[in-house]
Formats: C-alpha cells, structure tokens, sequence
C-alpha cells in the first residue's frame, strides 16, 4: 500500500475527529452560557425550557432529512457545508433581542447541530471502514472534550464579563475555520460512497431496536445530569460540594473509557463488551441505590459511567454497518431515538420521583442497562 493511501484515511481521520470536537464545544459554548442569556433577556424558566426544547426539535427535524442527503450525496458533501453553517448559527443566540428571535435562533443552531451528528457519524463508519479496526469509541470521546473546551471557555469568558454576543462570535469565526480546513481532508464522495442501490426501503425492526437500546441508555445519561446531585443531597444528606460530585464522576469516567472503547471492542468484541458494560451500569448503579450510603452512591455513579461509555458507539457503529447504501438514514434514526432518551430522561426521573422517591426513580436506569446487556446480540456485526 503506497505512503499516499495510507495518508488519506489518516487524514480523514483527523478531520472527522476535528467535527466532534467542534460539535460538542458548540454545544457547550451555549449551555455554559445560558444564565447570562436568562438574565440578559429577563427570561423565567418556563422560557428557558422552551428555548432548550427549539434545541432539540431543530436537531430532530433536520436528522430526518439529512440521513437521505448522506446517501444520496456522500457525507463528505453535506458535512463540509453543515460544519460551517452550524457554526454560523451559534452567532443567532448571542444577538437575540427577545424570546421569540431567541427560539428562532435555537431551531437554527439545533437543525445545524443535528445535521452535523448525522453527517459526522456516517463519515466516521466510512474512515472506520478504510482502517479495518475500531476507531468510533475515540470520536465520541473527543465529542466529550470539545463539549469540556466549550464549557471551560465559557466559563472564562463569563467570569471576565464578556458578552454572550462577542463571545460566540469569536468562537463561531473559530470553529469555523476549523471545519473550514477540515472539510479538505474528508474522504472524496466517490471513495466514500457504496454506489450500491438501496434495497431496503421503509423502517427496518432491527435499526429500531437499536434506537431503543439507545433511548435506554441516553435516557440514563439524561438523568445523571439533574437528577444524581439531588440524590446525594436530598436522599443521602451530603453537602453542596459532595454533592456536586456525583455528576462530576459519571462524566470523567464516560470520558475516559470512551478513549478505551476501540481497544477494549478490538479485545472483546461489540457484543460481549456491550453485555459486560451493560451489568457494570445496572449492576454498579443498582447496587449504589441499595447500599444507601454516600461513597457507595459516587462509586455507583462512576461504574454508570463506565457501563454507559462503550454502549452507543457500539450502537451506531451496528446501525451504520448494517447496510452501508443506507448508513445515513439508519444513523438517523437511531440518533433520533437517542436524543429522544436524553431528553426523556430527567422528564421520567421526575414523574416517578413524584410518585414514590428519588431512589425508586434512579433505579430505572439501572434496569434498563441490564436490559441493555441481556440485548447485546443486536450490535454483532452483520
């Protein structure tokens, strides 16, 4: 294999792990800075939820279209164009004057979002292809680090009292410019591309199960975020900071195994990793509610880390390599039934808590990942 052949999809993989970092630092740039906007706007929080939810129904919207342009066009040609205008639409929420300009905005910077999700994954299945190993788990985790950098950034940039609108536009004019010199190194459309017709038309059962395992397991993640500070304080009595904690270790410890992900798939298999992941969340989660204790809560929260960091690559990468002329519709709509779960997630937690308590409501997540486990035969390759 000559020197140039080898360059280009190390080059591609370059680029496409450049669209996760951007992706999620995107992401974070807005979340970090959504009490300025609140302030700023005078806004209340059932405003603000509406403003999240624009979020989500723009990246819904456009996951259900951009899937069928990645087959019809290569990802490469709609994840260059995505890449840029995603970080074009961040500016909209930092010069909204009012709620409505606001939600416009957010329908617009989600739709972008999305459709970088989708593009940007089904690119990645296609490099992962021309490697001949696992390399999806490393993407996801620099989704991670961009969404670390987008916070940590705006975290600055609040404590030095810059405005929301000067602080998005300096990263949108960053971001970008990298995705403008990433999009050079994708892999070519024709090399991307399968050029098989599509033989399979509608909602196939199997890519529908996969986006249930991935509702469960974003409906888990989901919850972590509100819901595991509340179970240390309130249910177990610890401080504000132990409290904070909980979170804290459920993401550093998603991170981190994330970075192991294409080691440990290459060593196990996608089936036998996502069984043994699957237990380590619902068991070391399950196991933390019963014990009742604050250390055990913080290890149980780590271990739904660890569980929960392997699973959806595994995922996608099953749902994009079932049928590679299909690869882009059927990453949708597993994508779409994940969001749906992150976003259910607090929403569930919150109607059981209602109910009976907190410890009842956090062991959902807990039987969903034995689920999740005692399912692992959907993601072996077809």
């Amino acid at each position: 294999m000559s020197e140039t052949t080898v360059a280009v999809p190390q080059r591609a993989r370059w680029a496409v792990t450049a669209y996760f970092v951007i992706t999620g630092a995107a992401l974070g740039t807005w979340t970090a800075r959504i009490p300025a906007i609140k302030q700023d706007l005078g806004l209340d929080d059932a405003q603000v939820t509406l403003a999240l939810f624009a979020v989500a129904a723009g990246s819904v919207l456009a996951m259900q279209i951009v899937g069928h342009l990645a087959d019809r066009l290569g990802s490469a040609r709609v994840l260059g164009p995505a890449g840029i205008a995603m970080s074009a639409s961040l500016l909209l929420p930092g010069i909204a004057g009012n709620l409505p300009a606001l939600v416009a905005a957010l329908l617009l910077f989600g739709a972008g979002h999305g459709t970088v999700d989708v593009a940007m994954n089904t690119h990645a299945l296609q490099v992962q292809r021309r490697y001949g190993r696992p390399i999806v788990s490393t993407f996801h985790a620099m989704f991670s680090v961009g969404g670390l950098l987008g916070a940590g950034v705006g975290a600055l940039a609040a404590h030095a009292a810059i405005g929301v609108g000067a602080h998005f536009a300096l990263v949108a004019a960053a971001l970008g410019v990298v995705s403008l010199i990433a999009r050079r190194a994708l892999l070519p459309p024709e090399a991307a591309a399968t050029g098989n017709p599509v033989r399979q038309r509608g909602i196939s059962p199997g890519i529908v199960f996969l986006g249930v395992l991935a509702f469960f397991c974003s409906l888990g993640e989901g919850s972590m975020a509100d819901w595991s500070p509340l179970y240390l304080h309130d249910v177990l009595q610890t401080s504000p900071a132990v409290a904070a904690t909980g979170y804290a270790v459920f993401s550093a410890m998603m991170a981190v195994f994330r970075f192991l992900g294409d080691f440990l798939v290459a060593r196990l298999g996608p089936v036998l990793l996502v069984r043994c992941c699957g237990a380590v969340a619902g068991v070391g989660l399950g196991g933390a509610l019963l014990l009742h204790h604050p250390v055990a809560g913080i290890i149980g929260f780590a271990l739904f880390g660890i569980g929960l960091s392997c699973i959806i690559p595994q995922v996608f990468n099953a749902a994009g390599n079932r049928d590679p002329s299909r690869s882009g519709r059927d990453l949708a709509q597993v994508s779409t039934l994940g969001y749906g779960g992150l976003l259910a997630g607090p929403v569930v937690i919150g109607l059981v808590t209602s109910w009976t308590d907190l410890t009842t409501g956090l062991a959902i997540p807990a039987v969903l990942a034995v689920f999740v486990a005692l399912s692992a035969a959907a993601v072996r390759p077809r």
